[in-house]
């Protein structure tokens, strides 16, 4: 979600080199207009939004840090986005179902003035 002109290095085609760079297997998409992170109420990258589709309905389950160390991969110990997926495969609720998001903040675009 982050504003290209501010944050360069976080192009659509900066990320779409990342994620073939580790392998990622699922879609990656690009939130241009910003209105996918305002609408979630997104303040980091990462912030994480995991949804259950009840009924054609998408309903936030967990919001949150993937993980309960973001320097350090090999130090973690919970993985929430993980747990919080496999909790709702079991048909239960995400435990806990909010952390909070570590990272940069969102790089906003600026609101030009209209005359």
């Amino acid at each position: 979600s982050n504003d290209p002109k501010v944050e360069p290095d976080d192009s659509f085609e900066n990320m779409q080199q990342l994620a073939k760079e580790k392998g990622y297997t699922f879609p990656y998409l690009f939130d241009e207009t910003q209105e996918v992170a305002k609408a979630f109420g997104a303040l980091k990258t990462p912030h994480v939004f995991v949804l259950e589709n009840k009924n054609n309905a998408f309903v936030v389950k967990y919001i949150g840090a993937i993980d309960d160390n973001s320097d350090d991969e090999k130090a973690v110990t919970i993985k929430y986005v993980e747990r919080a997926i496999s909790q709702l495969n079991d048909g239960a609720n995400p435990d806990p179902s909010s952390t909070k998001a570590i990272g940069c903040t969102i790089k906003w675009k600026k609101v030009e003035a209209k005359n």
